[in-house]
């Protein structure tokens, strides 16, 4: 089982999971972000051959969580597929995978800037973007906004320097208002927690995040980035 960390967030009560998502118990929901399904078949398709398998990877994850979990929600926060044509390229058994997920778990799709859902929902609902319990949920993060915020995009990575071994970890990058998610997909990139292009999202200090063991480790940001890393109970 995934490993997971409770903490609080904009009064609510989540979990973090080792798996690269977010838990809300409250509305037995899964978040994840930047699915980036059938980027393989977009570098095929761009003289760069890859074995076809990541999007059937990042959908076994995927099913795993909501298992585990028992979620009855699965909330994608955009690029949940790699490019605008991606549902053209989606091959049947993949479509038939995104059906069956969505009759046992309810399946919403937020927007973001390189979905292309327009080939359908797969059983789901499509959305700009949502409110649940005066939190938005968003692919990409809006600075000024005054509510409480959780979004992907960015795809942070925590990267530390170990007995002389340097290690990189998909983490989620955050505050006490704002949460940015690590990118779920199997074959994605990602950027520095504390990158500026990441760090002009929060007003002040922020921490990258992952869960460890089944403890959660925050790593002050921001202007706490010559802080000691701080890692909190879970």
């Amino acid at each position: 089982m995934s490993a997971a960390a409770t903490f609080d967030f904009a009064g609510q009560q989540f979990q973090m999971l080792a798996g690269r998502a977010l838990y809300w118990p409250r509305h037995r929901a899964l978040i994840v972000a930047d699915l980036h399904l059938e980027k393989a078949s977009w570098y095929a398709a761009h003289g760069q051959p890859l074995p076809p398998y990541d999007s059937h990877d990042t959908l076994d994850r995927l099913a795993r969580l909501v298992a585990e979990t028992g979620a009855a929600a699965i909330w994608c926060l955009g690029d949940s597929f790699h490019d605008r044509d991606a549902a053209s390229r989606v091959a049947p058994e993949v479509a038939e995978r995104l059906r069956a997920q969505a009759t046992t778990a309810k399946l919403v799709w937020i927007a973001g800037n390189h979905d292309g859902l327009t080939g359908g929902a797969w059983g789901g609902e499509i959305a700009d973007e949502m409110v649940v319990d005066d939190i938005v949920f968003r692919h990409q993060s809006l600075r000024h906004e005054g509510r409480a915020e959780v979004s992907g995009h960015f795809h942070p990575k925590l990267r530390l320097s170990l007995r002389g071994r340097h290690v990189s970890r998909p983490c989620f990058a955050g505050d006490q208002s704002r949460l940015i998610l690590p990118a779920f997909g199997s074959l994605t990139g990602g950027l520095a927690a504390e990158d500026p292009v990441i760090a002009r999202n929060f007003a002040g200090p922020y921490h990258a995040m992952l869960v460890a063991r089944g403890r959660l480790l925050s790593v002050p940001c921001g202007n706490d980035a010559t802080a000691s890393r701080i890692p909190a109970a879970g």
